[in-house]
């Protein structure tokens, strides 16, 4: 019988060897428990049935693996992202939460499916069975939007009242507090320029979103992806208030918030620093600094857009 070349030997030692070193990781399994269900999402089955095939399997106690996330490495990536998962939303206890917080968290994970965010695409490339149709989000959307409260014509002269001391305090300089991470109120966003709206399905809120000058040179530029330091941002939001002719305006302002880009200053939150201040007497939000990581979170599935939900108008980008 011919002997094997040692080029050959050397092949069959590689394979052996790798075949043995995959057999070996296979034991080093981190624990992927399932706890009890304590308090389920409530929803209407047809709600219920979208949700539990399309996020169920990270966002929930009742993960069930198919059997190539079972087999090392790709059981670790699945894990990893499971745990991370639950941190952040989690159908099988959020029943705990007040209805206010569900129906945010809620909001926040249909529009993250809405611009494509989620399910991650590397896990619908995957499982593709997790994909979540237009028809099927429409049931999602039409499930968390309330019917529009009626308005009354105390309603119209109330808004147009403040939105008229909203524009008239941009020459002044309010005495507000600054946010619990430092940042300070910055009254001159009011002379920013709009670089997108947005709105809340959910709670019949508008949003319009104003950059600062480093944020439209930006733009102009297509200098976005990471935006430069300096970047500042301003989002404030109002209550929907229908005209009764099909048409939408500005109600009672809520609020503003700031995204700061400052890549060395704020690299322990992604490089960014948010603040937000509420109602018409500009109270600072949070108890303390770690509220950052609520915004940390709601921007994470945009990270591979340097954390910016905003497309600029006209597709700048």
């Amino acid at each position: 019988m011919a002997m094997a070349s040692p080029q050959r030997l050397r092949l069959i030692q590689t394979v052996v060897g790798v075949g043995i070193v995959f057999i070996a990781i296979q034991f080093i399994r981190p624990e992927l428990k399932n706890p009890p269900v304590t308090a389920d999402l409530q929803a209407p089955p047809e709600v219920k049935q979208i949700f539990r095939t399309s996020c169920y399997s990270c966002h929930s106690n009742e993960t069930r693996l198919p059997w190539f996330d079972e087999v090392v490495p790709a059981y670790w990536i699945a894990t990893s992202d499971v745990n991370e998962a639950r941190k952040h939303l989690n159908f099988s206890e959020i029943g705990r939460l007040p209805a206010a917080q569900q129906k945010g968290l809620l909001f926040e994970a249909v529009s993250n499916i809405q611009t494509g965010a989620m399910p991650l695409p590397s896990y619908r490339r995957v499982h593709p069975g997790s994909r979540v149709t237009p028809a099927q989000l429409a049931v999602l959307k039409s499930w968390l939007a309330p019917p529009p409260s009626p308005v009354h014509a105390a309603d119209t002269s109330a808004a147009d009242a403040g939105y008229e001391r909203w524009i008239q305090a941009s020459s002044v300089v309010p005495d507000v507090r600054p946010s619990p991470n430092g940042i300070e109120f910055m009254p001159d966003y009011r002379n920013w320029k709009v670089i997108s709206s947005t709105d809340r399905f959910d709670n019949h809120t508008m949003r319009e979103i104003l950059g600062n000058d480093i944020a439209v040179k930006a733009i102009a530029e297509h200098h976005i992806d990471p935006w430069p330091d300096g970047t500042a941002f301003a989002k404030i939001a109002w209550q929907q208030l229908p005209d009764g002719k099909g048409m939408v305006r500005t109600g009672a302002f809520i609020q503003v918030e700031f995204m700061v880009r400052d890549s060395q200053k704020y690299a322990s939150t992604k490089g960014w620093g948010w603040a937000r201040w509420r109602g018409a007497d500009l109270v600072p939000y949070g108890k303390d600094a770690a509220f950052t990581s609520e915004c940390i979170n709601c921007h994470n599935p945009v990270r591979n857009s340097d954390y910016v939900f905003t497309l600029p108008i006209g597709g700048q980008q």
